[in-house]
Parts: structure tokens; sequence; C-alpha cells
């Protein structure tokens, strides 16, 4: 019978990639779902006019935060963005402070959504779910780079309630990690003294990858290389050591 040691080093170097990919949500699927949840707010009730507004409206306000910070961007520099008038984008939303609670709360919700839905084959075991849990996360922030970069970039300059919503938005993708970690602990596959800080711990290279991707632009790394190295310095701390060989880790192919 294979021991866990053994079953851990056999997963490690297998070829796993389920296809999480293809089933990214898109910029527009995400303002449809601001729409639907914010009607409340947003007074343009025919969905052809409002959906295509608002998300002029949403991508102009990440793009001028992006650049020069969310508290400087004025309705005025909003308004020139979107060519729309000051009445018009007050038809969306009644406060730079609430357009800052859509963008976050959708971001929130889809880390939610879509960590929660692993494939079945997945979740059967613990090494090969932690490793879908970083390559989906990568891929997840590389489709809406810009959403996870306001996000992160601005969350010391929000309001203090703001301020929570991302560092509830961060310990939520902590808390898939721990559980799968924790998992793993409790099946032997995982070494029984792997540090509780390891989930807090990768959640900040996780977040290397949008906040600084110019600089592995500029050095040729790829998602595919950056989630595979990810994915054996993970694997690392905290897959017994007996056995296990991480040297060819296979890396997920790309597309």
């Amino acid at each position: 019978m294979t021991n866990p040691t053994q079953r851990a080093a056999q997963l490690a170097s297998a070829q796993i990639w389920p296809p999480m990919a293809d089933t990214m949500p898109t910029v527009a699927q995400l303002c449809h779902s601001i729409l639907a949840r914010h009607q409340d707010t947003i007074s343009v009730r025919k969905p052809n006019i409002a959906l295509p507004r608002l998300q002029r409206i949403l991508e102009a306000a990440i793009d001028l935060s992006n650049k020069g910070g969310f508290q400087a961007m004025s309705l005025r520099d909003l308004s020139r963005e979107t060519g729309m008038s000051a009445g018009g984008l007050y038809a969306y939303f009644d406060s730079k402070t609430t357009l800052l609670k859509m963008i976050l709360a959708e971001v929130a919700d889809l880390v939610q959504r879509v960590l929660s839905n692993p494939p079945e084959d997945v979740t059967r075991d613990p090494v090969t779910h932690l490793r879908w849990l970083i390559d989906t996360h990568l891929r997840m922030t590389e489709a809406l780079l810009a959403w996870f970069t306001f996000a992160f970039m601005e969350a010391k300059n929000f309001p203090p309630a703001e301020r929570r919503m991302a560092i509830d938005s961060e310990m939520l993708t902590e808390s898939f990690f721990s559980a799968v970690i924790l998992r793993g602990i409790e099946s032997g596959t995982f070494r029984p003294d792997t540090s509780p800080l390891l989930p807090a711990l990768i959640k900040p290279l996780l977040q290397e990858w949008y906040v600084k991707r110019a600089k592995y632009r500029r050095r040729g790394i790829t998602l595919e290389t950056y989630s595979a190295e990810v994915q054996q310095v993970v694997l690392r701390a905290c897959l017994p050591e007996s056995g296990v060989d991480l040297r060819g880790l296979a890396r997920p192919p790309i597309g």
C-alpha cells in the first residue's frame, strides 16, 4: 500500500491542471453582477443602456485610480474620462464611497465564487487542491489585473469601513488555503509541523504577481512559470521531506 509520503511525492510530480482558465469571469460579467446587486442605487432601468455605461464608469474609475489614486480622482476627472455628465454619473452612484463599495464588494464576491468552486476531482487530494488554489488565484488576478491592483494599492487610503472590506477579502483568501492545509495535515499528506503561518505567507506571493507585474514582464517570466514556482515553494514548506523530489514539478500547460 502506498504510504502518505509516497503518495505526496507522486502527486507533486504529476501533471495536474483543471481547466479553470476558460471559465474566468470577464469585466462585462462583473459589471452585470454589480448592476444586479445595486438596483437600489442605479436608477437606469434598461439593462442595454445601463450595462455598457456602468462598465465605462467602473473601468474609468479604476484606471484613473491606478494612475493617480482614488482619493485624488474627482467627479470632473471621471466625467471627462467617460464622456458622461455629472448628472449621468449620479444615475449610477450617489457618492465616491458608493462607487468604491461597488468595486470592493464585487472583487470579494468574485474570490469567494471562484475559489469555493473547484472541480470535484481537485478536492480529493490536498496537494492537488492546494496547487489548484494557487494557480486559479493567479489566473483570476491576471484576467482582472486592474481590479485587483486597485483593491490592493488603494486599501491603505480607504475609509475605515471600506478598509475593513479589503482586509476581510484577504482573510477570506487565506481561509481557503488554511482549510486545505489543515486537511492535508490531518490526512498525513502534509507534515504535522507545517507552519500555521503558511496560509498567510501564500497571500503575498499571490499579490506579488499583480502588484509588480511589470517586473516579471521585463524578466520574461510567464504566468505559468510564476505559478509553478509558487506551487513549488509552498509544497516544499508542507510536504514530508523524505522521498519527495520537487525538481520535477510539472508546469501547467499554457492555454
